[in-house]
């Protein structure tokens, strides 16, 4: 199997299952207990907190650890709403399903959500914000890179004028994360969510990181760990991991940057002399690793599924949203048509992915399309 997906998830690295193998044997205390072998989880979560603040340009104590992306962004959403007087928050058009679903439930609440609308490259329009009621806009959320297009956003724009205005910025940093250079402070966003298993690192692991000045309210409560707002015993192995996988991102940025651009314009290339192609978010700055393309007439989840007969995994959008059996939303909110977006196939390259993988690609891809 070719593996195509790593938008989706990623297989982990070695070095990473080296470094959690001890926390899942011979190392098993609860971070909690005082004891030596308690002592030693804590330790090392200590050291992941570390990593993975290293890799978000930012200080330790400002790292909460989650169980994944999902739930930072929910922490970040409704925690934050917690502790705000309700209002209006302001959303992004391709906002991630853990962003809108979230947001969704905060309208039901009786918050004014506003979407802030994108055009055919899937940018941010910054004249949404002059039609934003600052007066009543408590926060707003904002993807640094988008998990279907790959499309990065100018977070830091936005996060000026949103400052400016007394409202807060979260921002989903999960497709950015080892992909982009990080520097929390820079980037201008009160909140950053974050997830292990997109960056070689375990499932089941991630992370928000919190401004000093943002009080959230938890999501969950009980024994008060990650500073009370993440109670529950800590995954320590997979913390392990994700510190790990943080590590080494930080090291390779570079090199996998490189590697994956080289990848994507070699199939774009090839993409280029395919009849009925076309490359979403061609014009717009992009992550490395990130192709989005739709075939007119083809059923993209019907290519899908013919290309993994083939041997090759892809996707034709969102994993949270697969099987749905819908145009992406996030195409539709550029401005695609229903039946261009439903032809949509995504390409997600990766720091083990070679030439060869996209030579054999790209005739897969052709054999299926003369069938």
């Amino acid at each position: 199997m070719i593996f195509l997906d790593h938008n989706a998830t990623t297989p982990m690295d070695g070095r990473v299952i080296a470094a959690m193998e001890p926390f899942l044997g011979k190392f098993f205390g609860n971070p909690s207990s005082l004891y030596r072998l308690g002592r030693i989880s804590r330790s090392a979560i200590d050291t992941a907190r570390g990593q993975v603040a290293a890799l978000a340009g930012t200080d330790p104590a400002r790292v909460v650890f989650t169980s994944g992306g999902t739930e930072a962004n929910n922490l970040a959403i409704k925690g934050m709403a917690g502790k705000l007087p309700m209002g209006t928050i302001a959303i992004g058009a391709t906002e991630h399903p853990s962003v809108l679903a979230p947001a969704e439930h905060l309208r039901k609440q009786g918050w004014n959500v506003r979407t802030l609308a994108v055009d055919s490259n899937g940018v941010l329009l910054r004249q949404n914000l002059q039609a934003l009621p600052w007066a009543d806009l408590r926060f707003a959320s904002v993807m640094l890179a988008n998990n279907e297009t790959g499309v990065i956003q100018e977070v830091s724009a936005f996060a000026e004028h949103i400052r400016s205005q007394g409202a807060y910025l979260h921002c989903d940093a999960v497709q950015a994360t080892g992909k982009i250079p990080l520097v929390f402070d820079s980037l201008g966003a009160h909140l950053l969510s974050f997830s292990s298993h997109k960056i070689h690192g375990p499932k089941g692991a991630g992370a928000l990181v919190i401004d000093k000045s943002i009080d959230v309210e938890p999501l969950l409560e009980g024994g008060g760990q990650e500073s009370n707002l993440r109670s529950g015993t800590e995954n320590v192995a997979a913390i392990v991991g994700f510190g790990k996988a943080c590590e080494l991102a930080l090291a390779e940025l570079e090199s996998r940057a490189t590697h994956c651009l080289t990848l994507r314009q070699q199939l774009e290339s090839g993409l280029a002399h395919m009849r009925g192609v076309t490359v979403f978010a061609e014009n717009a700055p992009r992550l490395s690793n990130t192709v989005q393309f739709g075939l007119n007439g083809i059923d993209g989840e019907a290519l899908v599924m013919l290309l993994d007969r083939k041997g090759f995994a892809v996707s034709s959008g969102s994993a949270c949203a697969s099987g749905a059996g819908e145009p992406s939303p996030v195409l539709l909110a550029m401005g695609v048509d229903a039946d261009t977006a439903k032809s949509a196939i995504r390409v997600s390259l990766g720091k083990d992915n070679s030439e060869t993988d996209i030579i054999a690609f790209l005739v897969a891809l052709q054999t299926i399309l003369r069938i």
